[in-house]
């Protein structure tokens, strides 16, 4: 049964793989220009350089192996060249990449260390004080644009009180060796004599992007954390339990809390996938050097080979981060995985 629903999830994402891979070799005729500059990042090539490149990515056959040439140069890390930096795409991308992976990383824990508790206390008083006030919270939270909060903060923290930096990922007085891409993993791992003054400078420029990119996705946790543990709440065993006198705390600790939890798991997945769309935009504000902000500047120049990688790369890791919250949750429930078997 668990073979056959890892078969059907693994399926689903080959043919989500096609459809993506699909999509972005068709962006090379879409955009404007010649295909074989699209697709190469060559702007003016020479006739030598034509024919070269013609044989290089198949145009001068039909569109099936066109398309099977480039599947073939994608998983040899050949993503074409940047127009405006003259470099491949696919070394800007994993430069650029683990900064963003990071941010959105950093975001999703505090979403979890804050959402899912506010949602359990909301549930422990619905409808009383401590409800409606976690509910206002949230809603301000999902209804609030994330610009607007970012500009508002590096006001009040950055410009008018000084507490943070308003812009990258560190000062420029310290320079930290890039062994993974996360600065504060290069910082602990690096030999540097002020590694404690770094890491305290890396972890100030990297609060305001973090709570600005936090605020939706803990605000969605909140109100599904809310809601999955007023289900199990409403649930005839917990009932038994409130019967025989057990308090709040002993009834949500001991009964409701690990199947409440269990649907939030899927939505954690969602949520990530979330952030790193969302992170485009923090990105841009913060100057925080991640694909986003490169892709947004791919899109300003008109860099069609950069937009075509980043946004190969930013649904791939959707799909996955998607993928793999849909395994891991019906991994973990039993009930979930039945009703995916076909089970009552």
């Amino acid at each position: 049964m668990l073979r056959d629903y890892l078969a059907r999830r693994l399926t689903l994402f080959f043919f989500m793989l096609l459809l993506l891979s699909t999509f972005t070799f068709s962006l090379a005729y879409l955009f404007p220009g010649e295909a074989i500059s699209n697709l190469s990042g060559v702007q003016t090539p020479t006739p030598m350089e034509r024919d070269a490149l013609s044989q290089k990515y198949a145009l001068d056959k039909g569109y099936i192996a066109q398309y099977a040439k480039f599947i073939s140069n994608i998983f040899h890390g050949d993503w074409g060249t940047s127009f405006s930096s003259g470099q491949p795409v696919f070394d800007h991308i994993k430069e650029l990449f683990p900064a963003t992976i990071e941010l959105a990383f950093y975001a999703l824990i505090v979403s979890i260390i804050i959402g899912v508790p506010a949602g359990i206390l909301s549930a422990a008083y619905h409808k009383r004080l401590p409800d409606y006030t976690i509910n206002s919270f949230a809603l301000i939270g999902i209804s609030t644009p994330i610009f607007w909060l970012a500009l508002i903060l590096i006001m009040v923290f950055c410009l008018q009180l000084g507490w943070l930096p308003m812009s990258g990922r560190v000062g420029l007085l310290y320079e930290i060796p890039d062994t993974t891409g996360f600065i504060l993993i290069d910082i602990a791992l690096s030999d540097i004599d002020y590694k404690q003054q770094a890491f305290i400078d890396a972890f100030k420029h990297l609060t305001l992007p973090t709570l600005v990119l936090a605020t939706y996705p803990t605000s969605v946790l909140t109100r599904f954390t809310k809601d999955s543990t007023l289900t199990v709440l409403d649930k005839p065993y917990i009932k038994t339990a409130r019967a025989k006198g057990l308090t709040r705390y002993e009834i949500i600790t001991r009964h409701a809390l690990k199947n409440a939890l269990l649907p939030i798991i899927k939505q954690i997945g969602l949520q990530f996938s979330t952030l790193i769309t969302l992170a485009m935009i923090t990105e841009v504000i913060f100057s925080w050097p991640g694909v986003g902000q490169w892709l947004i500047n791919s899109i300003y120049q008109r860099d069609y080979p950069a937009i075509s990688g980043g946004l190969l790369t930013v649904s791939l890791f959707v799909i996955i981060a998607n993928i793999a919250a849909d395994i891991l949750h019906n991994l973990l429930d039993p009930v979930s995985r039945n009703q995916s078997h076909g089970k009552v």
